[in-house]
């Protein structure tokens, strides 16, 4: 009897992770069911977070993506440490983590049928920031767009800026993106820059503040300095209600619309079918 009561008083093994606390409101979320709303809380409208390759997934038609450049990665020119860990040692723990070998895709694909260049930005990648080879893949990306004449579209998740580990040569990232922006947009080109939580620092301060439509998610953290790097340098706690937020830069007018996950696909679609010319669509 007791053999029994033993048997059956076992707890069943429940999956990992079958459940999420939402940040946003302390929700408890079925995982499977936060997967189908594009990660995106049904009680608040936090937007949680995405992988690169999920991002892609959700705005480009099927199986259209064709990435370029993918073969390239950083060689840790400086033999840069950073809190007494080398940066080699970060890279290749990052790259392990995410099975990426740096913090951008870019590629060729179709949005609603709309030819496009796309660059896209993970978080999970050493915060997203921009160090050599961010830099180049979405200045390459911007170059591809102008010779085949399409838009440029850039989702971005730059939560790090200008990588600290390649010192100088991150910050060279900044005016090489903002120059080839500058040539591709003289000549015609259409960029379409989306902010998403968070985008920071040097990213901010170069290719994702140039879009000709500048969309943002909501809530998301958006700017040069966060609120504790603030505090830490000046002293500045007294900031204005949702500072840096996408909304408070709605207000300030430093972006153009704030659009859920949701309905981010179709508002590209849209925008696209507006601004781009006859020609430059593949139907």
């Amino acid at each position: 009897m007791s053999r029994f009561f033993r048997r059956f008083s076992r707890k069943k093994d429940i999956p990992k992770k079958l459940w999420v606390q939402c940040p946003g409101c302390s929700a408890t979320l079925f995982n499977k069911k936060l997967k189908e709303n594009l990660h995106v809380c049904h009680e608040c409208d936090h937007h949680f977070q995405i992988t690169g390759r999920e991002r892609i997934s959700q705005l480009v038609d099927e199986n259209s993506f064709q990435e370029i450049e993918n073969d390239l990665e950083s060689n840790d020119p400086l033999d840069f440490m950073a809190g007494g860990k080398a940066y080699k040692d970060i890279l290749k723990k990052a790259q392990k983590n995410t099975g990426e070998k740096d913090a951008v895709h870019v590629g060729e694909c179709l949005i609603g049928a709309n030819k496009v260049m796309l660059g896209v930005t993970d978080s999970h990648f050493i915060m997203g920031s921009m160090g050599c080879v961010v830099g180049e893949k979405i200045s390459r990306a911007i170059e591809k767009a102008h010779e085949l004449k399409c838009p440029f579209i850039s989702v971005s998740a730059g939560g790090g800026g200008a990588r600290m580990h390649e010192a100088p040569l991150s910050l060279m990232q900044m005016p090489k993106t903002a120059m080839a922006l500058s040539r591709f947009q003289g000549e015609g080109g259409l960029f379409i820059s989306i902010l998403t939580h968070p985008t920071m620092g040097g990213v901010m301060a170069s290719y994702a503040a140039l879009g000709d439509v500048i969309i943002a998610e909501p809530k998301a953290l958006v700017g040069f300095a966060g609120p504790r790097v603030i505090m830490e340098t000046i002293k500045q706690t007294n900031l204005p209600d949702s500072f840096q937020s996408s909304e408070f830069m709605m207000e300030h007018g430093m972006i153009d619309m704030i659009v859920s996950r949701g309905k981010l696909r179709d508002q590209l679609i849209s925008l696209l079918a507006y601004l781009t010319p006859q020609e430059s669509l593949t139907s």
